[in-house]
């Protein structure tokens, strides 16, 4: 391609509002440009790049058995709502109505439709297993959209979905896509970590998520640095102390003045926050009031919380819903409140004598005690892991770290073909539901990711295996010096001929704007001919993660190229250990 003749111009400063280097950079190289929150155009350049992620997709999806075909984007409701989740999920879903007036809903995922096929096109058990992919546009309308192709509303995503007989058949399925996914981000060149996650609107019986390790990530990450223990902020847990064997004391009132926080009454009592009860509230999307207490030392989880009590979504509570449970703001208390569902976190069954709130301005409790002096609905894990927080394997303490979710899989059992009656014969003529898995991967996402750990100042430093091309080759010299754009000519050809991807800057811009707009795109080569080297018969060439040129003969260019090329892709291959 001759940059005289790309769809796409490069950028010396990026929109004010970008925060995101890889948002940043994206729009600077000329591959993406926005039409609205969270909605792109994806240039030329950037095009290239996802092709080229999508391409390693599909060539690791063929390698486990998938078979590629494509889904809808518009969906009648009517399947959304015999799988439940039409009601459930909440604005994200973008719903309409046709021309006659039938419910329609944009795609978020293709749960729902591979079901309808697999319920139409499968009757037995000698049609299993099966495995099925699609990459294809999804519409989330996020409220809060980010960060260039990191978050949008409109997304290109590979969701497969496996289909089986029984769950050791998914566990089968459920592994092949664990290591093809590794393959997959090995090949794009992150660097990444699986975690333990929540199902969350999916549903299932297990969850994992590939997170790619940076500072801009929206997750975090509870990390073993023993390598014990990995999982999602979100269901992650820690190792608790044994249940404390002091016996129950006395329940006694206590003036505790100006005392609404958990910090300020144990300073005033001089105790350590372990020894307190801390009252959370909330409402619940099914209108029910919801009391978590927890240890005053921890903090909730609310993705644990809301598992816990069932409810798709949780409020935090106003004072007058509050008071109306006989519950008192600041000094809130499980003892005596009245229409709430009690949640209690483990750690405040196993320590006796906590300090709890009186339901009363400027009095607390001293030595409340779950089941004498108040009962739980619920009593689970609602704790939040955090760093420093002992490993539930080893003990050693753990690590956060800020993330971005990559791909995730999804052990989906029988939650979707149970409800649409997606079901198979077996041997003896018997009816079962198919057992499904639910795997996605967002090729956007991907590639903004991509960029987010491999850039530097000057701009985008692109693993080979998806740049948007090889080589960025630079004619330069004056209007007058026929030269070396002569002699760009002929390499351009010659690397064409050879199977070189090349970006030829044939532009009449100064020297330092192509080597500038070359570092910015971030080709992972560079050659260069000029006056110079033309003297001396060389071409200058230059890898992007290299501080210092090498000068080349012009007739040992082509293969001094494919050398390197090789060279940078070999630890891209995808296996363990070749990085």
């Amino acid at each position: 391609m001759r940059m005289s003749h790309l769809f796409g111009r490069t950028l010396r400063e990026a929109p004010g509002d970008v925060e995101l280097p890889s948002h940043r950079l994206m729009l600077r190289a000329g591959m993406m440009r926005p039409l609205g929150a969270g909605i792109y155009s994806l240039l030329p350049l950037g095009f290239r790049v996802v092709t080229k992620v999508e391409q390693i997709i599909r060539e690791e999806l063929n390698a486990i058995g998938g078979q590629e075909l494509l889904m809808p984007v518009v969906h009648p409701a009517d399947l959304w709502k015999e799988s439940g989740r039409y009601d459930n999920v909440g604005p994200e879903m973008t719903r309409f109505k046709d021309r006659g007036d039938r419910d329609m809903v944009l795609a978020m995922t293709h749960e729902e439709i591979v079901t309808d096929l697999a319920r139409q096109e499968i009757n037995s058990y000698r049609q299993l297993p099966q495995l099925v992919y699609h990459i294809q546009t999804k519409w989330r309308d996020e409220p809060r959209s980010r960060g260039g192709l990191i978050r949008v509303r409109e997304f290109t995503m590979k969701d497969s979905y496996s289909l089986d007989r029984d769950e050791a058949g998914l566990d089968v399925q459920y592994r092949n896509h664990w290591g093809a996914y590794e393959r997959i981000f090995r090949r794009c060149g992150l660097r990444f970590v699986v975690v333990g996650a929540d199902t969350g609107m999916m549903g299932g019986s297990a969850s994992h998520e590939f997170m790619a390790l940076s500072e801009y990530g929206e997750d975090i990450v509870l990390l073993c640095p023993n390598g014990d223990y990995a999982d999602n902020r979100e269901v992650a847990t820690f190792r608790r102390e044994p249940a404390s064997t002091e016996p129950p004391r006395p329940m006694e009132e206590v003036e505790t003045p100006d005392t609404t926080t958990i910090r300020a009454l144990a300073d005033y009592l001089d105790i350590p926050l372990a020894k307190t009860g801390k009252a959370v509230f909330f409402k619940g999307d099914s209108g029910r009031f919801i009391f978590a207490v927890i240890r005053g030392d921890l903090e909730i989880n609310e993705t644990k919380l809301r598992k816990a009590t069932g409810e798709l979504g949780l409020t935090p509570a106003t004072a007058e819903e509050i008071r109306a449970i006989g519950a008192e703001p600041g000094y809130g208390s499980p003892v005596g409140v009245r229409d709430a569902t009690i949640v209690v976190d483990e750690s405040v069954r196993d320590t006796p004598n906590l300090v709890a709130g009186a339901n009363r301005v400027g009095w607390h409790l001293m030595n409340v005690n779950l089941g004498r002096d108040y009962q739980a609905d619920v009593v689970a894990d609602i704790a939040a892991a955090d760093a420093g927080l002992p490993c539930p394997v080893c003990g050693a303490p753990l690590d956060a770290e800020r993330a971005i979710e990559v791909g995730n899989i999804f052990k989906l059992g029988t939650r979707y073909s149970a409800m649409l009656g997606a079901t198979y014969l077996d041997a003896e003529g018997q009816s079962h539901p198919i057992v499904m898995g639910s795997y996605g991967i967002g090729s956007g996402r991907v590639t903004a990711t991509v960029v987010e750990q491999h850039h530097d100042d000057k701009g985008i430093i692109w693993p080979v295996t998806i740049a948007p091309y090889h080589v960025s080759l630079l004619s330069l010299g004056g209007a007058d010096e026929s030269g070396p754009v002569e002699a760009a000519d002929k390499l351009y050809d010659a690397l064409l001929s050879a199977d070189v991807e090349v970006l030829y800057d044939d532009r009449t811009d100064r020297a330092g704007v192509k080597f500038n707009d070359a570092d910015l795109i971030g080709c992972p080569i560079r050659v260069s001919v000029s006056a110079r080297t033309l003297a001396r018969g060389e071409a200058e060439l230059k890898p992007r993660v290299a501080s210092e040129s090498t000068f080349v003969p012009l007739d040992e260019v082509v293969p001094t190229v494919q050398q390197m090329l090789a060279a940078l892709a070999a630890p891209l291959s995808g296996e363990p250990g070749a990085e």
